[in-house]
Order: structure tokens, then sequence, then C-alpha cells
């Protein structure tokens, strides 16, 4: 399932292997909530700006088309026509999204729908149902994600809580795995440590879910209201306590940035709605910092994005034809930036990579970690 191939202080190179492929790690999971990536990239986009991993959303799937439906039609690798590895959420960041409309219980969640209003239950089996249905490689534990800050007394029940509901998550999935009619007979379900801010509570429930031998664990939680310094000690807090031989995964994060420096605390997968929602808006990422391309002084401007970027919108089109397009509000605009900057991040890990396997990843983090956290000066 997962080979560690070398590391470099805390940082580390390896290989994940499920149903439907190799991952090279660290990797960056590209986000398709609904299937789909917004932006309007498709499948073949993704496999051209090399996505190795997607990314997709289950309470939403669940409300539409229906995993009912996608279990019907082949799972979400078919409906889609992705055939590289797939990660589907549980639903428990949405729970806490939808803080307005839900009521947490013991035996799950209860909440309405965002779309009609309607009720709906959800439990660790609801949505180990929901992600069999789906049929995706990796299916994320039932949890709930607190806000930070939040009261210790509170995070404490939550993540007792949290662990129990582990627990019933694993035993579904192994019932389901079994059956004759599911998608995919090898989905891996992973565990996701809780703690909010506090790292006591924190290495607690690593050390107990790391008793349960699950194929590999996330650190969840973090990025939902905290300091950047405060998640980083907390990354630093939970890793001594995850498995060295299972993969490790950083829910939501985040920044270039932010992905070299959990690369440096030993984190292996990242995924994050940031580069797409950023390209949306004109907001892109480049190897000297980011850009907003809206800006006036790109209206002449005929060079690409980024004159070191070799992606397929940087090959072919120019600044000032990206900005027009922005300004004219024009579909294509969000498609090429969203590619550019699903691209971009596709290419950080894989150079990552390319410094773990060479023994340079101190250089590659000390030359580019601040650099591209900063306004691009041209």
């Amino acid at each position: 399932m997962f080979e560690l191939l070398k590391t470099e202080g805390a940082a580390r190179r390896g290989v994940f292997t499920c149903a439907h492929g190799t991952v090279q790690t660290p990797v960056f999971m590209n986000v398709g909530t609904q299937g789909a990536i917004k932006g309007a990239l498709s499948a073949e986009d993704l496999e051209n700006i090399g996505c190795q991993v997607e990314l997709s959303n289950t309470y939403h799937l669940h409300l539409r088309p229906g995993d009912q439906v996608v279990h019907d039609l082949g799972g979400l690798h078919r409906f889609m026509t992705w055939n590289r590895p797939i990660l589907t959420d549980s639903g428990g960041f949405q729970v806490f999204s939808l803080a307005s409309l839900r009521k947490i219980k013991e035996e799950g969640v209860y909440f309405s729908s965002h779309l009609d209003g309607r009720k709906i239950f959800m439990g660790p089996e609801e949505s180990m149902q929901i992600q069999s249905n789906l049929g995706s490689d990796i299916c994320m534990a039932f949890d709930e994600c607190i806000e930070n800050p939040a009261p210790r007394e509170y995070v404490k029940r939550s993540v007792e809580r949290t662990l129990r509901w582990l627990e019933r998550c694993k035993a579904e999935n192994a019932r389901l795995n079994a059956l004759p009619t599911t998608v995919n007979p090898q989905q891996m379900l992973w565990g996701i440590n809780q703690g909010g801010t506090y790292p006591d509570l924190r290495i607690w429930h690593m050390q107990r879910i790391a008793e349960l031998d699950l194929p590999g664990y996330a650190i969840g939680g973090l990025a939902v209201g905290e300091s950047t310094e405060t998640m980083y000690e907390i990354i630093e807090a939970v890793e001594p306590y995850m498995p060295k031989n299972k993969t490790r995964y950083l829910m939501g994060v985040g920044t270039p940035s932010n992905i070299i420096e959990g690369v440096a605390r030993g984190v292996d997968f990242f995924d994050c709605v940031m580069p797409a929602r950023n390209a949306r808006h004109a907001k892109l990422f480049t190897w000297s910092g980011t850009m907003n391309l809206k800006n006036a002084k790109y209206e002449r401007d005929e060079r690409p994005i980024d004159a070191q970027c070799d992606c397929p919108v940087c090959r072919r089109y120019s600044r000032a034809y990206l900005r027009h397009l922005f300004k004219a509000e024009e579909m294509l605009a969000m498609r090429l930036a969203v590619m550019h900057n699903l691209y971009f991040y596709n290419k950080l890990t894989e150079r990552i990579r390319q410094a773990l396997d060479e023994g340079r990843f101190a250089q590659f983090r000390s030359e580019y970690s601040e650099r591209l956290a900063q306004r691009a000066e041209d």
C-alpha cells in the first residue's frame, strides 16, 4: 500500500499503491467536489496537467446525482471517465460548515440540505455506504471537524466520539468490501486525527486511532481559524505518533508554502480548493510569487503568466489576453487560469519529489518556501 523510499529530516519520499494505480508522494490532490473541477476542467485535462489523485465530496455527490445513481452507473471512476486514484472525503467537513443546520448526536449528525432544506441523517455507517457506492480508492472516516479555537471540554468529548465513530467506520468498510455488489472491494479506509489546538488531545487521539492499524491517517481540523504557526505546531506534535509505514494526509491545506512546510514536517498527501478558487478570481501562482491578472499593468503584457512554467496555458497565451478574458467575463478566463494553477501545484509536488530524490529538499525549501508566499514583483 505504501512504501517509504527515503527521508530527509522529517520529509518523506514514497510510493502509494491502490486499485487504480500508484501515486508518487508527496502529492497534491486536485479537488473535484461534485465530480468536476470548478473552472471547466475535464478528466482529460487533469491527465494532461499531471494530476495523480482526484478528490470528490461525499456530501455533495450524495445530494446529486445521488450515490446510488453513481453506483448503478459503475462508480465514480467510470462516471467521470477518470482511471487514476480517487479519494472521497466523509462529509464531516460539511457537517462543520453547515453548523447552523446540524445537530450532532452519538449515532451521527442530523442536518438540512443546503439545496432544498430536506432533512438528512449521516453517521459512520451511512458515510461508508455512500463512499462505497462511489467506489473511491480511499474513503475517509466520518468525523467532526471542530472550529478553532473551541473549549477544551467540548473538544475532548468530540474526539472521544470521533474515535468511536472510526471504530464503526472500520467495521462497516470491511462489511461493504465483502459484498458481491461493491464497486471497489479494495477501497481503503483512512482515519482522521482531531483535537483542535490542544497538543495533548491530538496526541492521545493519534495514539488511539493508530491502534486500529488503518492503511493511512490524516490530520484534520486545521486551517479552520488557527494561525499558521499554530497549525505547524500541531503537525509537529502529532507527527511522531503517526505510523511511519502508513500514508499521512494534511486535509484542506493549503498555499504552496504550506505544502513545502507540511512536507518538511512529514506529510505525504495534500488537498485544497485554493488554487482553483483563486484562479477563478484571476489570482495566479508563479515561481516568483503570486499575481493578480486583473491589474492594469498587464493590459499590454505579451509575456506568459510565468516564463518558468511549461503548462499548456503559459506555452500559448499572454498575460494581456488572459487579463482581457477576465475583464470581459469570458468563461475561458477561468478555465485557463484554473488549468495553470493546478498545473503549478502538481509541478510543485513533482519538484519536491525530485529534490527529495536528490537529497536537496532543505535547499529547495530555503529557496522557495518564503518566495512563493510573496507577491511577484513583475
